[in-house]
């Protein structure tokens, strides 16, 4: 485990329109020895700047307290603050990843409001959570942040400002740091889930359920789970189909891809059992028997998480060189902009990132 508050610099890869931006963050150190968490805003017409300022309302102080560095902008905050009724709290401005001992420190990626609107999709909006995350995952690769939190980012939004093959945060960190395998952990207290596929068509999650890209995930998972604190982790692995396929009465990706997949990992001395029936899987999960289930498509997992406790799910990312957690929400344009939204998803996120960077998985 590395010690508290530490970050191995990682070389990094970086393309996107955004670079010229971002090379501002290597011209700075970061002081002092506990490094800051960073926390970038999402997609300014959502609802990310409202439950980030809900947060800092909330959030205790002292030297205890790990420092925050907001990436987005101060308008969207301010939008945020207004929306949510709150007073933002004293933010030091700085021009990169270094808070300057400040507690709370925002970090302005530039662009104005112009043609703001809460709840709108806006190429202006996406540009500026792209631009966020980037900023952040670099910052993160320098070594000059502990890790990096996310609110909601919006897919049409920066898909319109030109970043076509960014579906999500998963695929911009794994352009960022060069991961070939990447994959998506939901956790809410007790139960935590794996996904082999996230944004994918269920025609496309059903073929992508191969042998080999089970195995990869299952060593993923393992690999990373150990380096969080949980070592030696209970996988099970959910069937596709329904009852397990009723021995290939329902499908065969049980037999001949699910069950290879698992002896593969088990003869590798991983702790990996299944495919279980989907249906029942997650309860013995919560019950105490599996450390983790891998879920096989977006669906499967997500409904699972969010039935058993929405409000303290959160999500981290395996397979990148740093601490990634999120929200697990999306940026809820239907109630954005009225005061209405939820921070709850997101105190979980900062702790969970929290617990991963000093190794504590296994108390979440």
């Amino acid at each position: 485990m590395r010690p508290q508050g530490t970050q191995t610099a990682y070389t990094r890869k970086l393309s996107s329109r955004s670079d010229s931006f971002c090379m501002m963050v290597d011209e700075y150190t970061v002081s002092g020895a506990r490094l800051p968490l960073a926390l970038t805003l999402g997609d300014p017409a959502g609802i990310g700047p409202e439950v980030a300022t809900r947060l800092l309302a909330e959030r205790a102080s002292g030297p205890d307290v790990r420092p925050l560095l907001l990436i987005g902008t101060r308008w969207a905050l301010e939008a945020g603050a207004e929306a949510a009724g709150v007073t933002l709290p004293e933010l030091a401005d700085v021009p990169g990843p270094d808070t300057a001992g400040a507690p709370l420190a925002l970090l302005d990626v530039g662009l104005g409001p112009e043609g703001f609107e809460f709840g709108r999709v806006d190429a202006r909006c996406g540009e500026i959570a792209v631009r966020s995350v980037e900023t952040a995952a670099r910052a993160c690769l320098a070594g000059q942040v502990a890790g990096m939190v996310t609110c909601p980012i919006h897919k049409e939004a920066i898909h319109a400002a030109g970043y076509v093959d960014d579906i999500g945060h998963q695929e911009i960190l794994s352009r960022l740091t060069g991961a070939d395998w990447t994959a998506t952990m939901l956790m809410t207290p007790g139960l935590r889930v794996v996904h082999l596929s996230t944004h994918k068509s269920l025609i496309e999650a059903a073929r992508y359920v191969t042998r080999d890209n089970v195995l990869h995930k299952l060593r993923l998972t393992a690999r990373t789970l150990s380096t969080w604190g949980l070592p030696g982790a209970r996988i099970a692995v959910a069937a596709l189909n329904p009852h397990g396929g009723e021995g290939g009465l329902l499908g065969r990706e049980e037999i001949d891809e699910l069950a290879p997949a698992v002896a593969d990992a088990r003869a590798e001395g991983l702790a990996v059992s299944g495919p279980w029936p989907a249906d029942s899987v997650f309860n013995r999960a919560i019950d105490g028997e599996f450390d983790v289930v891998l879920a096989l498509y977006h669906d499967q997992g997500h409904i699972a998480i969010k039935v058993h406790d929405f409000h303290a799910s959160t999500t981290a990312t395996l397979g990148i060189p740093f601490v990634r957690t999120s929200v697990d929400h999306g940026t809820a344009f239907d109630i954005a902009g009225r005061g209405v939204a939820d921070p709850r998803s997101l105190a979980a996120a900062v702790a969970a990132a929290e617990a991963l960077i000093d190794g504590r998985l296994a108390q979440l």
